[in-house]
């Protein structure tokens, strides 16, 4: 009963933080979002007798590509409005949200390794399983994500650029235009 509980915070952690990410203005903001419901997707997993892939799931996942975004948002630099925005989100309002969420992951995490026996599955999925079948036969499908990830990165990147080139295009047209007049 205890595990069926805890599966269910996580996965609605899990749920509420991915909505959240989805629907912030702010790409930073849903960046947070997203890297929480990352570590609830690792809860579950652990939950499920899987630890090693709990363990990607946070190295990889919460941790590397998340950095990714992180780089992606810095290079699109957005200047004088970046700044300001960067000062709105150090109010508690922008933070709470996910801390919430991380805590009671955090929470249940401890609770769970803490345990020794209990609510973790007696059956554990080893790294050369998971190796094996990663490059066996779900090679195709790990090399499809690592693209689509790559052309969201890409496509992003591309995206916040034009945006860029538009906004500096603007600054300069009204700088020549007041020193005409």
């Amino acid at each position: 009963m205890l595990e069926i509980t805890l599966f269910y915070t996580a996965a609605t952690v899990a749920l509420i933080a991915t909505v959240m990410a989805m629907t912030r203005a702010n790409a930073i903001h849903a960046l947070i979002y997203l890297i929480v419901s990352l570590l609830a997707i690792a809860v579950i997993f652990f939950l499920i007798g899987a630890p090693f892939a709990a363990a990607l799931e946070i190295v990889i996942y919460a941790g590397a590509i998340m950095v990714l975004f992180v780089f992606v948002i810095m290079m699109l630099n957005l200047g004088d409005k970046g700044d300001r925005q960067e000062r709105e989100w150090l109010q508690l309002k922008v933070w709470a949200g996910p801390a919430v969420l991380a805590i009671v992951l955090f929470i249940e995490l401890l609770y769970v390794i803490s345990t020794a026996e209990g609510p973790v599955s007696t059956t554990s999925v080893s790294a050369k399983e998971v190796g094996l079948s990663l490059f066996g036969p779900y090679v195709l499908a790990v090399e499809i994500a690592s693209m689509l990830l790559l052309a969201g990165l890409v496509g992003s990147f591309h995206l916040g650029r034009r945006y860029l080139e538009r906004d500096s295009f603007d600054v300069e047209n009204s700088a020549a235009r007041r020193e005409a007049e």
